[in-house]
């Protein structure tokens, strides 16, 4: 069974699913969605770099890392939008974000300029999903690991997804300020 970084199960597609459409219940998805850079910004400017670059859980990311997730997230799901969009059933491949956030050294950079990479991406990815009609929303896509797709779904992962990781965020950082 694979593991997220916020410890929930992604070894099967609909659990994983579950998971985030669970997280954000009834809420609009736009909504949740346009608040995210918000949050970020408020965590970012209320504590340090030295909290931020803090690996309060062996093994886990840090809250630098789990922003940077978030940056490498929100440029998946915008190529995802398009793609999905303007290409018939596209193939939709998926990721490995530790590897990701590795390799892009996430927890070595500016949590500011993170978070301004972050918002925009997410105002310029707002400013299609606002837009598209509801027979948009049902075009689907082909996700190498979990199947079809809809823009639809995809829009309400995509809140979800971000909520777990504010979640996170918000316990990590709360971890990282404990006297060790």
């Amino acid at each position: 069974m694979t593991m997220t970084q916020s410890g929930r199960s992604i070894s099967d597609p609909n659990a994983y699913r579950g998971n985030l459409f669970t997280l954000l219940g009834d809420r609009n998805p736009l909504h949740v969605i346009e608040q995210t850079s918000f949050t970020l910004a408020d965590v970012v400017r209320t504590h340090s770099p030295a909290v931020l670059r803090a690996r309060p859980f062996a093994g886990k990311w840090t809250p630098n890392e789990i922003i940077g997730h978030l940056v490498d997230g929100e440029w998946v799901s915008g190529y995802r939008l398009r793609l999905t969009l303007c290409e018939d059933a596209p193939t939709i491949l998926g990721m490995n974000q530790d590897r990701w956030v590795a390799g892009l050294q996430h927890n070595d950079c500016d949590a500011s300029a993170l978070v301004d990479a972050f918002r925009a991406m997410r105002e310029l990815n707002l400013a299609v999903w606002r837009r598209l009609s509801p027979a948009e929303l049902e075009r689907t896509g082909r996700h190498n690991e979990r199947g079809p797709e809809s823009l639809a779904v995809m829009l309400r992962m995509l809140a979800g997804h971000d909520l777990s990781h504010l979640e996170q965020l918000a316990r990590y950082v709360q971890a990282a300020q404990q006297p060790g």
